[in-house]
């Protein structure tokens, strides 16, 4: 998952949802055109100049995959084909390449070892390089992109198919080598239950921690500052899944507050924990009408009269990613709080 390093924040009507029951599935805005295999994982990337014009990035994971973009309708607007089954996806802001400040995509290819960059809005190619060099297990999957807010630095966080109990998750630091973005291993770090995989990958740039899920265990949350060590702060969501635990959103309401929302994949639903106390446990379970989602990714932002407070967008399986209003999952995250007092 991938957020603008600031909040902004939207001038909303009040907005009246008509009863319904608690259980029910929320519906999606607007279901995106079909790809041709198999999507995986979402990205969204803000319009500086008009957040409407905003775009989603979206994986189609096969042996012949691509990188998709779509509109805010969920018109296929652009396309990169022939990929070596792209699994995750994620952005950045501000990289400077080339003497210019540019915002990147960066795509797992799994049949390659390689992450791929991406210039955005363009999905131009940016450069790319190997991960896991030298170790048996390799395959990247899970995707999610750092900047330290002090030093501005951008770093990559890589999750593999499978690996060892401890230094799972390799993190990589980006940096332009003639005039293509490559990157240096920073770190090892990350425990890993042996249950079944670790895929999705979510940093939180603001409050400085790595989140990712260890499918069928838990939610991990390490510093995302190589700097500041490797220790593992905090598991959560033991016990609170059917099965796979798969995509991470976080939802900021302020710098310090928000929501951290988890696929419960063959539920189809998504769990909800407090940004500032996950330790806190599951405050709310969401219904929604996706079917099996592996990836999700979620903003703030207003991106217009459909999506005044932001989206939450959901892989489903029949070739296509959900939009959700912002405001339908809002109410259904309050309207738990409330019975559970």
């Amino acid at each position: 998952m991938k957020k603008l390093p600031f909040i902004i924040a939207a001038s909303v009507i009040p907005f009246v949802i008509s009863c319904t029951a608690q259980h029910s599935s929320i519906k999606p805005t607007v279901i995106t055109e079909t790809v041709v295999h198999d999507t995986d994982d979402p990205a969204i990337w803000i319009n500086p100049e008009n957040a409407s014009k905003s775009i989603i990035i979206g994986t189609d994971k096969d042996t012949d995959g691509g990188l998709y973009a779509f509109d805010l309708n969920g018109k296929i607007i652009n396309k990169v084909l022939g990929l070596k089954r792209p699994n995750n996806v994620d952005i950045e802001y501000g990289f400077m390449l080339n003497g210019k400040k540019t915002d990147i995509a960066a795509v797992t290819e799994r049949e390659t070892n390689t992450v791929k960059l991406y210039s955005l809005p363009d999905l131009k190619e940016a450069g790319e390089f190997t991960v896991f060099d030298g170790e048996a297990e390799r395959g990247p999957m899970g995707i999610s992109m750092y900047k330290n807010p002090v030093t501005q630095e951008i770093d990559v966080i890589v999750g593999r198919k499978s690996g060892p109990a401890d230094g799972y998750l390799w993190q990589y630091k980006l940096s332009e080598k003639n005039g293509k973005i490559t990157g240096e291993v920073v770190r090892k770090f990350g425990k890993y239950s042996g249950m079944k995989e670790i895929e999705s990958i979510a940093v939180d740039d603001e409050m400085g921690y790595i989140y990712y899920s260890d499918e069928q265990f838990g939610v991990h949350q390490y510093y995302a500052d190589p700097a500041k060590g490797n220790e593992e702060l905090l598991v959560f969501g033991k016990g609170d899944f059917k099965s796979d635990l798969e995509g991470i959103s976080i939802y900021p309401t302020s710098a310090q507050t928000g929501y951290i929302l988890v696929s419960n994949q063959q539920k189809n639903t998504f769990n909800v924990y407090l940004r500032e106390d996950p330790a806190k446990g599951r405050i709310a379970e969401i219904p929604v009408s996706t079917s099996e989602s592996d990836g999700s990714e979620v903003t703030n932002v207003n991106l217009g009269p459909q999506f005044p407070k932001g989206m939450l967008v959901a892989m489903s399986n029949g070739r296509v990613f959900h939009f959700y209003d912002w405001r339908i999952v809002e109410e259904k995250i309050k309207a738990a709080q409330e019975a559970g007092k």
